[in-house]
């Protein structure tokens, strides 16, 4: 039996990176694989260069895909096909969400050029929890933990956001919203439930 492919998506200061730390040390998800986009392999690193610099938006948009079919082919699909449950912080929808906004003065539809990219090898989630702010208050937490990246500013967060409104239309069957604006204990419960609920 395959195991399943869990994601966390939402924009920068939604606090998906600190929920999947908590996740990690949750007893009830002790055998799932935690892993997350960009990775921590040197492509992945390469990425996160590129996140802050002044690089090719084509360029860094092919990074990112690099990355993600060698997270697919080293991490996700050896552990589904081997019955493992898998939790991602950040993967496809997080690149049709934010290469949507860095690719619009390129293409008249980017989401759709970005999905076609990957039509044919990509692994689509079986479930995907969005965690959802108001872009105002990520950008919020995004000042109070230091320096921003490019992808930290109100109107381009705004832009990404509604791309994933556009997503989640699209995609109805797959994706779970979460208020992320609550305690970080209320957002953790319910994404917990969820998550337990499925697997």
């Amino acid at each position: 039996m395959k195991g399943k492919l869990i994601t966390l998506e939402g924009i920068d200061g939604s606090g998906k990176s600190t929920i999947t730390e908590r996740l990690m040390n949750h007893p009830s998800l002790s055998n799932v694989v935690f892993t997350r986009e960009p990775t921590k392999n040197w492509i992945g690193k390469a990425v996160e260069q590129a996140i802050r610099s002044d690089t090719d938006q084509i360029a860094e948009f092919f990074l990112f895909t690099s990355d993600h079919a060698e997270h697919i082919s080293k991490t996700i699909y050896p552990a589904i096909e081997n019955g493992k449950n898998v939790i991602s912080d950040r993967y496809l929808d997080s690149r049709c969400a934010y290469q949507g906004v860095t690719l619009s003065e390129k293409f008249e539809d980017p989401i759709k050029w970005v999905q076609k990219i990957h039509d044919g090898w990509t692994i689509i989630p079986d479930l995907t929890i969005f965690l959802d702010i108001d872009p105002e208050f990520a950008i919020e937490r995004c000042g109070n933990r230091g320096e921003q990246t490019k992808f930290e500013k109100m109107e381009f967060l705004q832009q990404v956001y509604d791309n994933y409104q556009r997503l989640m239309k699209d995609n109805p069957e797959r994706f779970v919203v979460v208020d992320s604006s609550q305690p970080i204990e209320e957002v953790e419960k319910d994404v917990v439930d969820i998550i337990t609920s499925y697997i």
